[in-house]
């Protein structure tokens, strides 16, 4: 089997695997990062979305294959070696993640958001996370904690 390239967080990499395994899989088990979630495995919580090319997908739904070559981010590409994406200094500060799991999905898609608006309405934010499944009730914190970050851009501007 032939290796497949990922570009994955400005990194190249050759993974073997069956083209039609899940990125997921490939994300956690054979590149290591554990930050992107294994919620339902049906592409409906949305807590395993990544973005391919700068948009959004559920990583579960979609096969290494169908990758190759392209551009993914993973949330892990919001922390880097001294510095933070806004969204996780604001995510900190708002205390907006209870028990975690479905903040690497959330904060991919906000980045996702604050990458082609970086000025969005809070009803802008509400539209672009519809359908995160958040069981801790964090919405509003997390809400705010976006908000935060858009304010914190804008203050860098």
């Amino acid at each position: 089997m032939d290796a497949i390239e990922l570009h994955v967080n400005g990194q190249k990499f050759g993974v073997h695997a069956d083209p039609d395994t899940p990125l997921l899989y490939v994300l956690r088990n054979d590149l290591g990062l554990k930050g992107t979630r294994a919620g339902c495995v049906e592409g409906q919580c949305l807590s395993c979305t990544v973005l391919i090319e700068g948009r959004p997908q559920t990583a579960c739904m979609v096969p290494v294959g169908a990758v190759a070559g392209q551009n993914v981010e993973t949330v892990e590409s919001l922390v880097g070696e001294g510095a933070s994406h806004p969204l996780i200094d604001s995510v900190l500060k708002e205390q907006a993640g209870q028990c975690g799991y479905c903040l690497a999905g959330i904060l991919m898609r906000a980045k996702a958001l604050l990458d082609r608006e970086p000025a969005p309405s809070r009803s802008d934010i509400a539209t672009a996370l519809d359908g995160h499944l958040c069981r801790c009730g964090a919405h509003v914190r997390i809400l705010r904690a976006i908000e935060r970050a858009v304010q914190a851009g804008s203050a860098r501007a």
